[in-house]
């Protein structure tokens, strides 16, 4: 049976600055689930696609860009009524990115956890989840439907906390919700913010004791050119940055993350913490090549510049 890696979440047009002045605005495709399922695609790794959009053109714009990219729609829904979220990415004179502003004209229209087909499940490796829909209650219900089915498939469950607190209706329902998946995650994603956010602790060797709870067996926290930590069944490594010049870094832990999985489902799942630092590698490797181009889906690595990278 072929295998793919299924992602859950929604679909945005991302409103990207073009300089410092966050005066001037280019349109994408985008959303961490989609940058993370494009770019595994980029990467020559198959991958299917759980998300709702309708019959408008931005909702036809993005499905026939899924398609260009590779992502396969078979599991996602078409609600007449959907309309795609937006939202307006600034950047900082560092070239970070900042979400400023978020336009969601159908929220209560989600994929339901009755439009989940176990034979989806049966065919993935991963499924893939992030907190971008967790704080509408259908959408929440929807990921707990689709890690217990998961579960059921012996399908391995990764989890990037991808917090954003303006979707939110507080920070302690964030904290509560986001935290609720971590027993269920085999792979864990945080920024060291997201860490002490998530832990609710001030410092990073508190937020990495905290989770100690939780019994994860991976958990990768992204520290941007400060590398990635890595905790592998409760042994603590560093696996350096690849160094970049950066040009923008939004979508870097997207590139990151889809480095990652497409590493997992080609070459298996690591046995032991040598692999995994391999794996990890090569994720920063992939958050470094993404650093060096604008925008985040647009800036998703491709199969074709691995050789460039993997020969440095």
């Amino acid at each position: 049976m072929n295998k793919h890696i299924l992602i859950y979440g929604d679909v945005f047009v991302d409103y990207i600055a073009e300089d410092e002045t966050n005066s001037s605005f280019s349109t994408y495709l985008g959303g961490a689930t989609v940058n993370v399922a494009a770019g595994i695609a980029r990467l020559g790794a198959p991958v299917s696609f759980i998300t709702i959009t309708g019959d408008d053109e931005t909702s036809e714009f993005v499905r026939i860009e899924l398609q260009k990219e590779g992502v396969d729609l078979a599991a996602a829904i078409l609600e007449p009524a959907k309309r795609v979220n937006g939202v307006y990415v600034h950047l900082t004179p560092e070239h970070d990115r900042v979400f400023s502003n978020y336009q969601n004209e159908t929220p209560d229209i989600q994929v339901t956890a009755q439009d989940l087909r176990e034979e989806t499940f049966e065919q993935a490796s991963i499924l893939h989840i992030c907190s971008g829909t967790m704080f509408h209650p259908t959408a929440l219900e929807t990921t707990r439907r689709a890690v217990k089915l998961a579960k059921e498939k012996d399908t391995l469950v990764s989890f990037d906390a991808n917090i954003r607190p303006l979707r939110w209706e507080s920070e302690e329902i964030c904290r509560e919700t986001t935290t609720s998946f971590l027993t269920d995650a085999d792979l864990v994603k945080l920024t060291e913010e997201e860490l002490t956010f998530m832990t609710n602790k001030e410092t990073l060797e508190e937020g990495v004791s905290e989770l100690e709870m939780y019994a994860i067996p991976v958990v990768l926290i992204t520290r941007g050119d400060l590398g990635t930590i890595a905790i592998i069944h409760g042994e603590q490594f560093h696996i350096p940055s690849v160094k970049a010049v950066a040009v923008d870094t939004t979508g870097a832990g997207d590139a990151f993350m889809a480095g990652v999985l497409r590493q997992i489902h080609l070459h298996g799942y690591p046995v032991n913490s040598s692999e995994w630092k391999e794996v990890v590698r090569f994720g920063n490797q992939m958050g470094a090549l993404c650093v060096t181009k604008t925008g985040a889906l647009s800036a998703m690595p491709y199969a074709h510049e691995l050789d460039y990278i993997i020969s440095e």
